[in-house]
């Protein structure tokens, strides 16, 4: 069977994760039946997709006719017969409990169709274990789908011992189907991937508190701001709940060993049952307290080097046992975890050497195992190489590898992507200097013509700058004008590119993302686009060239206004204003409808382009160097190729075919 044969899918259990992969699927086009035991917890399942679907329509990220299609295509179930009569795959997301599980599936394996495929959305128990309980093991896999699953990218496709090939590449194909982004475990290891990371380190973050040797202000603030992670390490744990972590953790104890145990700060919390923001209080007050409130200049060397340590430790017992490799790993954990940047190339930054003897200092001073050094990260320490090598180069070494950016030529564009959807495409020193390169590299490229900007993912052309990787800082003013520098800098290369510019905007485009799409010649959105520059809201002004250029393109009094009021802009008024050329219909191929946007420009006599953004720049600022300028390269035209070109096209009534010359 292949993805092309799924037309109907069950979803077992219609809590929150059930009923959010219910909705996903539906909205990919199957028909869903949602089952749970008991009529009242299917029908708030059912509520629960309603209310997200109306939700998105009224929010434009779907027409309302699409939402009611897609609701139409759930129904419920108690019955399980019922529910899996038709099934081609089956999705369970019943809690998180082994015992349960096994009893759900040795029930489901007296009803389903023998072609039905299953999978568990587990998000650590052995894939293995609950196949053995089926009489289809090569027909079981893991299918671990990230909270909300509406929202959230990532899609764990988990191999057990026995499942076959063909059935992980069918799951990662519907997961696609889905819109979202499967990354395989090739083997069953608890935690798999994601929780494999996170929770050894939310363990670690409780083990130095409870030892005396940080404060969780201390650990929370190095986390969030020296290691540039969305949240602090407790912060995280009251977000997702501390007995979700420890209850991972406990079988990952089980599992795994001594290494895994779990910190008594943790399982005191489950005890007094102060899980979280759930329920109002767990490490930090939800209800009489202010909730998390990290400091941003009390980060420590030692702790970030602690925590790195634990977390490459873990990143080489995943590669080491062939779970995954560190691209997968990376990918997973930025998807799933939104960190800014994947942990194996975390750990090749701190140096792979300096983390090891971190470890050893630390086990020679505790005896705890889970700071023994696994042998694959010793391995790569006595090769002075990290998780990725040398790097630097894809495997033909003719063109530098990118990750925070994609590059792509073609029909004489080149497409340059901002690719961190998971964190909206926001910009950190690391996109800037890898977007300066491929900047430079379209420059050079004779087979460029125009260059064209996007955003990866349908939510944001670019959401403003990484705030809390970039805030590590710490209040420093001189490391504030240097990034104000490197910002208005690289923007500027686009500027003064002598290559029409296009900027295709879907999504937010907000503070330094649409100081970004300013250095555009032109630009064009989608009508659920949403401009702004939110820097006042958060006591900033626009740093990377916006209380510049933003006047030159809508006036100084719509500057002033966009930039003092902080509000966000839809894009047909932003197109009244003159920064945006086109405004176009919500669509899901709106990146191929900008391509052809851009590519029209690519078409050009590239002679004249390059004089016209001379001309008119110069003119900016001088209106009588600017004419000059205009001038000069006048005269310069008459004596191009182009030009004779432009003129027996012109006369014979066919397009021009300009090279340049």
């Amino acid at each position: 069977m292949n993805v092309d044969d799924v037309d109907s899918i069950t979803v077992l259990g219609a809590g929150n994760m059930g009923h959010g992969i219910a909705e996903v699927a539906a909205l990919a086009g199957y028909d869903v039946v949602l089952r749970d035991i008991e009529d009242e917890f299917v029908q708030q399942g059912y509520d629960k997709i309603e209310w997200s679907l109306n939700k998105l329509a009224e929010k434009d990220r779907l027409s309302q006719d699409d939402a009611d299609a897609a609701l139409a295509r759930v129904s419920t179930a108690v019955d399980l017969g019922e529910a899996v009569a038709d099934a081609d795959v089956v999705i369970e997301a019943v809690p998180e409990k082994m015992a349960i599980k096994k009893e759900v599936y040795a029930e489901l394996e007296e009803y389903a169709p023998d072609h039905a495929v299953f999978a568990t959305n587990t998000s650590s128990l052995s894939i293995t274990e609950l196949s053995e309980v089926t009489e289809r093991p090569e027909r079981f896999c893991g299918m671990h789908f990230f909270n909300p699953p509406v929202r959230m990218d990532l899609v764990e496709v988990i191999s057990g011992a026995h499942t076959a090939d063909e059935t992980l590449d069918l799951v990662e194909d519907l997961a696609e189907s889905m819109g979202k982004t499967p990354v395989r475990v090739r083997k069953d290891s608890p935690g798999f991937i994601v929780n494999r990371i996170l929770v050894p380190l939310m363990n670690e973050a409780a083990w130095i508190v409870h030892a005396g040797d940080a404060t969780m202000a201390e650990v929370d603030a190095t986390t969030k701001y020296d290691m540039g992670l969305p949240m602090g390490s407790f912060e995280l744990a009251d977000y997702v709940g501390i007995d979700v972590g420890y209850h991972v953790l406990e079988y990952m104890h089980e599992v795994l060993g001594d290494a895994y145990e779990p910190c008594p700060l943790l399982s005191e919390k489950v005890e007094e049952g102060d899980l979280g923001q759930k329920t109002g209080a767990g490490f930090y007050d939800y209800e009489d307290g202010a909730g998390a409130e990290i400091p941003h200049d009390e980060g420590s060397e030692a702790v970030k080097n602690r925590l790195l340590g634990v977390m490459a430790n873990e990143v080489a017992g995943l590669v080491g046992n062939d779970v995954a490799d560190p691209a997968a790993i990376d990918r997973a954990v930025k998807l799933g975890g939104r960190f800014p940047d994947g942990p194996a190339k975390m750990a090749d930054s701190a140096g792979i050497a300096a983390l090891v003897d971190a470890l050893d200092e630390l086990h020679d001073e505790t005896g705890e195992a889970r700071y023994e050094a696994v042998e694959y990260l010793r391995d790569l320490a006595q090769s002075d190489e990290g998780f990725y090598g040398d790097g630097g180069e894809d495997e033909s070494g003719d063109a530098p590898a990118f990750d925070a950016i994609a590059v792509e030529v073609r029909d004489g564009v080149g497409h340059i992507t901002l690719d961190r959807p998971h964190r909206l495409n926001t910009i950190s020193v690391e996109l800037m200097d890898e977007l300066s390169e491929a900047i430079d590299l379209c420059a050079d490229d004779d087979e460029v013509r125009t260059v064209l900007l996007t955003g990866a993912g349908d939510r944001a052309f670019s959401a403003g700058a990484d705030v809390t990787s970039i805030a590590a800082g710490g209040g420093d003013p001189v490391e504030g004008v240097e990034i104000s520098r490197k910002g208005q800098q690289t923007f500027g290369k686009l500027e003064e590119l002598d290559k029409p510019v296009v900027a295709g905007i879907d999504g937010f485009c907000l503070g330094g993302g649409m100081e970004l799409a300013m250095c555009a010649d032109l630009r064009i959105a989608t009508e659920r686009s949403e401009l702004g520059q939110p820097e006042h809201d958060l006591g900033l002004l626009p740093g990377w060239g916006g209380t510049v250029r933003l006047q030159r393109i809508v006036g100084t009094g719509r500057a002033k206004e966009i930039i003092f009021s902080a509000d966000r802009y839809d894009a047909d008024t932003m197109a009244d204003y003159g920064f945006v050329n086109e405004v176009v219909e919500n669509d899901d191929d709106f990146e191929e409808r900008a391509f052809e946007y851009a590519k029209r420009f690519a078409q050009g006599p590239p002679v004249a382009q390059r004089y016209t953004k001379r001309a008119m720049h110069n003119g900016w600022e001088d209106t009588d160097s600017g004419l000059e300028v205009e001038a000069q390269a006048f005269g310069l035209l008459f004596t191009t190729s182009d030009l004779m070109e432009g003129v027996a096209a012109f006369t014979s009534d066919r397009d021009p075919e300009f090279t340049g010359e």
